[in-house]
């Protein structure tokens, strides 16, 4: 009996009763529960935090080996010297270079260029899209969204450039407005106004620019409300009511509706709302819900049903970002599984590609051809110049056998592309080029070069993977081409003809952010936006690389949470040799 009094006196602790008639004990209790919840809770924080700093000082290991692997293979830049400060509360790097004169000598070259593009901007053109230099004023080629400038901000930034960097963020604070009654291109749009705000974010840590990303991204969004989830190519900014252009019988173009991912994912990263990465990802499941055994696409897709129409199948316009985006949305996750559907589907698309390329007669130049049905058409755009840097890029992602088959293909065609600019009489290369035409090579076909940046971005891109000094000096004689025929008193412009060397009136917003960024690159050590850390969008924004934790994604529309995006500590590895 004494047992079971003793137990029964345990047990009244238990029953809730007991403490309601003893309001003091239930208050202790209610203390002791209080407590121990914060204890634990704060242990679960310190857990956290301790995982964070792991994962960090994993990343500084992997980074340190890295460095140490180039040095062992003479690759590393000699002299150089670390040192660290604090920035708004981020670690600022910077760094001093010793590096090849010859090499500073002509990064410094393509500094002046962009302060002469950027200049005269400034003065003639200012919060305008784009400059007429021969004319010396502004037109607003994208409805007024001072495109040139949005452009410019990383250029200007990664060059060290900070007055102009600063003048350039007070007008984004001030003047830039999104609220205008302007029917825009989504993807124009997208790669130059959203690209260019995260990429200055990226860089510089300010939020203003993400802010503005945000406001522009929120008005383009309606674009993706069709029955397939395939966008609509163009939207009013101010009302909305997205359509097609009347010219595509009501299609959107592949390349203008899967190639915003890396902006829109980036974004749901940034701010923690996982609607734009939705969006986008949608799309990729939609095409790859019916893709080809060879990977390629035409350019027109039917947004009702998200059917392909009988259309070209090429890697120059209309079509080649998607192919671009389909590797670098997987770099771009850090080649997580969750990425993993487009790495698979950029190699399906990779074997298509094998099957459009040709040699010609004599000199054996490798080029990529259009297919419409089963005919093969011998042109190629200068524009699908980006695939020599992208199958570069997208090699290591390979076995051994592969990445070099891939790696070589790469280089043969930027060999092709180089002389596109070197069989012309100004050394710059046309639109696009037609091959074994009348026993030639190649010929030009559309004569105009609009300063173009993808041969140099291809030489940037392979120069940095192989270390082939060759691809600098091809990407020089491009530059000196440039300075010779398209450097005026106020500005740069294209040329009307390649063959004559009769100049237009326009400075392109891409020249800023993609051809000069590009070749100053090429002239940099390879820590600056080192491409294991960042990748660049299309218009060549770097956006940084975060790992993607989401669930892989296999089938059905759902692609997943995005985790809170962590802002990366700033970089400024550009200042080296600025004065």
């Amino acid at each position: 009996m004494g047992r079971s009094r003793s137990s029964g006196n345990r047990w009244r602790y238990i029953n809730p009763s007991y403490y309601l008639k003893r309001p003091m004990r239930l208050a202790l209790l209610f203390i002791v529960f209080v407590f121990g919840t914060f204890f634990f809770w704060d242990r679960q924080t310190l857990v956290r935090d301790h995982q964070e700093e792991i994962s960090k000082l994993h990343e500084e290991v992997i980074r340190l080996q890295n460095l140490l692997e180039e040095l062992k293979d003479g690759r590393g830049i000699s002299g150089e010297k670390m040192n660290f400060s604090r920035s708004g509360g981020d670690v600022v790097k910077k760094k001093d270079f010793a590096d090849d004169p010859i090499d500073a000598q002509r990064r410094e070259k393509v500094k002046d260029a962009m302060l002469h593009a950027w200049s005269s901007y400034e003065k003639y053109a200012w919060g305008h899209d784009e400059l007429q230099p021969q004319t010396k004023k502004g037109v607003d080629s994208f409805g007024g969204l001072g495109a040139t400038l949005i452009d410019s901000l990383d250029t200007l930034y990664i060059m060290g450039l900070d007055e102009q960097f600063q003048r350039a963020r007070e007008w984004v604070a001030s003047s830039l407005d999104f609220n205008k009654n302007y029917d825009a291109s989504v993807f124009e749009t997208t790669i130059r106004v959203v690209g260019g705000l995260l990429s200055a974010y990226d860089l510089s840590g300010d939020k203003l620019f993400l802010d503005k990303a945000k406001d522009i991204a929120d008005r383009l969004l309606p674009a993706w409300n069709t029955p397939s989830g395939i966008p609509y190519n163009i939207i009013n900014l101010s009302h909305g009511n997205p359509h097609n252009p009347g010219w595509t019988g009501g299609n959107s173009i592949l390349a203008d509706s899967a190639s915003e991912q890396l902006e829109f994912i980036a974004l749901s990263q940034r701010t923690g709302d996982s609607k734009y990465q939705q969006k986008v990802e949608n799309v990729i499941l939609e095409l790859n819900r019916t893709f080809p055994d060879d990977g390629l696409l035409p350019i027109h897709i039917n947004p009702e049903r998200g059917t392909t129409s009988y259309s070209t199948i090429t890697f120059g316009a209309m079509g080649d970002s998607f192919y671009e985006y389909l590797l670098k949305a997987w770099i771009q996750g850090n080649k997580t599984a969750a990425v993993g559907h487009y790495r698979k589907m950029w190699e399906t698309s990779m074997k298509g590609l094998l099957s459009l390329v040709r040699r010609t007669t004599p000199s054996s130049f490798a080029y990529i051809g259009e297919k419409i049905g089963s005919s093969l058409n011998d042109k190629m755009d200068e524009l699908a110049c980006f695939a020599p840097g992208m199958l570069a890029l997208g090699s290591s992602g390979y076995g051994p056998d592969e990445s070099q088959k891939f790696l070589s293909l790469a280089e043969e065609l930027a060999w092709t592309c180089y002389n596109f600019y070197q069989s012309t009489p100004t050394k710059l290369a046309g639109e696009n080029y037609f091959f074994n035409d009348d026993g030639q090579d190649m010929t030009v076909g559309t004569s105009w070069n609009i300063l173009r940046p993808e041969t140099v971005e291809s030489l940037f891109y392979l120069w940095r993977l192989t270390g082939n000094k060759t691809y600098q000096e091809w990407g020089w004689n491009i530059f000196q081409a440039f300075e010779k025929n398209s450097r005026i008193e106020s500005g740069y412009v294209g040329l009307k003809d390649v063959n004559t060397g009769v100049q237009d009136d326009m400075m392109q917003s891409f020249f800023l952010a993609e051809t000069l960024k590009y070749l100053y690159l090429l002239f940099s050590p390879s820590s600056l936006i080192p491409l294991d850390e960042w990748v660049f969008n299309t218009e060549a924004h770097p956006i940084k690389i975060v790992s993607r934790n989401d669930r892989a994604v296999s089938s059905g529309r759902s692609v997943g949470q995005t985790k809170s995006y962590r802002r990366p500590r700033t970089r400024r590895e550009g200042r080296f040799g600025n004065k």
